[in-house]
């Protein structure tokens, strides 16, 4: 079967399990170069080593990635890495996620792990495989959002939650600020909430949910050229809907872009 998607690169974040490993083996199984991102280098190389005996996905397809997205440092490596060997990327898919720990805690670079890893290394990462994703015209980016965006609020003057943690405030606050990360006009980028799955992430939502693979399938048809969409956009699994009204404001993705350049030590 000949598929939009052959041919295509696609870096997927926190592909080792849930949503992203299920993203990594349909994107693969339908032809796109799918390079495979885990914490570390071991869990990706596994990960592989799964897709290529569980699924129809070919081995020459699938290449793995390490970084610990709770040190800056290796997404930089990440980035540097990926753009040497896959200098055009069609598609970044950041997945990567963590629920928020009970207890409020600080990356090494100073950011509340929740913050750092769902959405300053994306921030990060997108970033510095712009050259990569815009040296064809097409390129795009999905982050792999949540419906909770719309419980949080991004705490300006103290992101890292310090005067006041909940965890779950922490959780909903990462995702809001991927989904207004979408609206950053620099690369074409979507955010989707895939339904909620039964992965490591489903207690902070709900009893039971659908499977990964359900969500993943949500996933691939944003990455899918086939499919028109709109930057900034946000979807409910196949839904184009309009997100928390505060995601799309100007003045908030502005604000955001300023206040992630400081805290990844980045100046755009």
């Amino acid at each position: 079967m000949s598929s939009s998607l052959s041919g295509r690169t696609v870096l997927v974040t926190g592909a080792t399990s849930g949503i992203g490993h299920q993203t990594a083996r349909l994107l693969a199984e339908r032809g796109a170069t799918v390079l495979v991102h885990g914490r570390t280098a071991e869990e990706a190389h596994a990960a592989v080593d799964r897709l290529v005996t569980l699924s129809d996905a070919p081995a020459d397809r699938l290449c793995a990635f390490g970084a610990d997205f709770s040190r800056l440092e290796e997404v930089e490596q990440l980035a540097a890495r990926v753009q040497a060997e896959h200098p055009h990327l069609d598609v970044l898919v950041n997945n990567a996620g963590m629920a928020a720990p009970e207890r409020h805690t600080v990356t090494a670079d100073g950011n509340e792990i929740a913050f750092q890893v769902n959405f300053l290394a994306h921030y990060l990462l997108t970033h510095l495989l712009e050259p990569a994703l815009t040296s064809d015209p097409g390129g795009r980016v999905v982050n792999v959002s949540s419906s909770l965006h719309r419980s949080g609020s991004i705490q300006w003057n103290d992101p890292n939650r310090t005067r006041r943690y909940s965890r779950l405030a922490a959780y909903a606050q990462s995702q809001l600020a991927l989904t207004v990360f979408a609206s950053d006009p620099r690369v074409t980028a979507v955010s989707v909430h895939p339904g909620v799955c039964v992965t490591s992430l489903l207690p902070l939502y709900a009893q039971e949910g659908e499977s990964p693979a359900e969500g993943a399938a949500h996933v691939v048809r944003l990455c899918d050229p086939a499919t028109e969409i709109v930057n900034g956009a946000y979807y409910d699994r196949e839904h184009r809907v309009t997100p928390a009204p505060v995601a799309t404001e100007p003045r908030t993705v502005k604000r955001l872009t300023k206040l992630a350049d400081l805290l990844v030590g980045h100046t755009a």
